[in-house]
């Protein structure tokens, strides 16, 4: 085994025999679904939460349309007057009380309609009651008009405009979007292994470098060596470390979603428009009709494609920015000097991340989302959000793909070789804080 494969042996098993490494290796997993788990009873006791309102309708309009929906239930009250009403609704505790004067019309009790509460209300509870004003205002007048309920139902129905390419591929709305997530999920994998186990490099190399120990190493190995046997070595503790974590939290969310008798979907449950009963049933129905495109969407992405360029970039980002954090811990004496450095350092993969978003959402092949797609302190991320459209006709131009590839193959060899300078002359340097125009004197030496 060569020098390099040494290094890389030593940092690793340094990384997983640590105490700190095998503690949180087993723990963030429990955290972790913990958390979600969490998150999911608690959203499950809110939604089962149903707030009462007391309904004083003095009006000859409103009558039938007050009933349980959404979290809120209504409760008429009869044969008393406001105030009454409101100690009335006080003394049950019910949550609010909405009051509708007796007025000539529909518009005007609507005018002069109040909701009274303890506090400032809910917005979900007020949207609850302004919908039902609402759809009874709209019968109305449609009713003046000479518009029956049935007329106005058929009315109200939504419509959805049929989609395909050229090529006679169906196309869905919101499509591009789903798409933007499952990579930027890759992406964001990426950046957040990026800064975990870059952060472990440069720590290790301050931590050699204060100890003096590195002034015997260096004597045996060529700082490229050292510098590369840290990366790779502690990349693998990290990769080691994702799949256990990967596998573990799996398997546990599995067991105590099952145990607790929670269904997962309830994260993604979003509170529903309220609205007439055939309006529900629509929307019901459109729901699921969305939740089956979505489902055969994901099952037609290039999965098999997706994992081989989330590894092939995966490799290459981290090497750029894991190069760039060992030379910030070789110009450091402590991780309190790292601070002038590390902003500039994750600055592009927060620009990655969220001005990336923002353009794929929008338009995939725009020039920005190109632009930071072909950009190499970027394209790890931002490629990966444009690549689950796939690669030609309707997804990433070839030419594209392999330009970005191209730039970031130059650009890591490019900062290898940059940060190897830095790192020569800096991990013997001592008791002087670097700026950045003495690390640009070291790029000289």
């Amino acid at each position: 085994m060569g020098k390099l494969g040494l290094i890389i042996r030593r940092e690793y098993l340094a990384k997983v025999r640590n105490k700190s490494f095998v503690i949180m290796t087993f723990l963030s997993p429990i955290l972790l679904v913990g958390m979600i788990v969490l998150i999911a009873y608690l959203t499950k006791v809110n939604d089962n939460e149903t707030r009462v309102v007391a309904v004083l309708n003095e009006s000859a309009y409103f009558g039938d349309s007050f009933f349980t929906e959404d979290g809120v239930s209504f409760v008429q009250l009869r044969g008393m007057g406001l105030p009454a009403a409101k100690d009335s609704t006080i003394a049950m505790g019910h949550y609010g009380l909405l009051h509708l004067p007796n007025l000539a019309g529909p518009d005007q009790v609507a005018q002069g309609a109040y909701f009274y509460t303890r506090e400032v209300p809910s917005t979900a509870v007020l949207q609850t009651v302004e919908s039902v004003l609402e759809d009874d205002l709209r019968a109305y007048r449609l009713e003046s008009l000479g518009v029956s309920q049935e007329q106005y139902a058929s009315v109200r129905q939504g419509y959805d405009l049929n989609t395909e390419t050229f090529s006679g591929e169906r196309s869905h709305k919101g499509i591009n979007e789903f798409k933007a997530i499952v990579g930027g999920s890759f992406g964001y994998l990426i950046m957040m292994f990026i800064i975990i186990y870059g952060g472990f490099v440069m720590r290790s190399v301050i931590e050699e470098k204060t100890s003096r120990i590195i002034e015997v190493i260096i004597s045996s190995v060529k700082p490229f060596e050292l510098m590369m046997g840290k990366i790779i070595g502690t990349s693998l503790a990290g990769v080691t470390q994702f799949l256990i974590w990967i596998l573990s939290a799996g398997m546990l969310l599995f067991v105590v979603l099952l145990f607790m008798d929670i269904d997962p979907a309830i994260l993604m449950q979003r509170p529903g428009m309220p609205g007439l009963d055939q309006g529900l049933a629509d929307s019901a129905l459109a729901q699921d009709q969305t939740a089956r495109l979505v489902i055969e969407e994901f099952i037609q992405l290039p999965m098999g494609m997706l994992i081989l360029f989330f590894l092939v970039y995966f490799v290459l980002g981290y090497l750029i920015y894991s190069s760039i954090y060992a030379a910030i811990g070789a110009a450091v004496d402590n991780e309190t000097d790292t601070q002038q450095f590390i902003f500039p350092v994750i600055l592009p993969l927060m620009l990655a991340i969220y001005v990336g978003f923002f353009s794929v959402f929008s338009n995939p092949h725009g020039p920005i989302a190109v632009a930071f797609s072909l950009f190499p302190l970027t394209s790890p991320i931002v490629m990966l959000m444009r690549l689950p459209g796939g690669i030609g006709e309707g997804g990433v131009p070839l030419w594209q793909l392999l330009a970005s590839l191209l730039f970031l193959l130059i650009t890591f060899i490019g900062i290898v070789w940059l940060a190897a300078k830095i790192y020569r002359v800096g991990i013997l340097m001592y008791g002087k804080k670097p700026t950045y125009k003495e690390l640009y004197k070291w790029l000289k030496y």
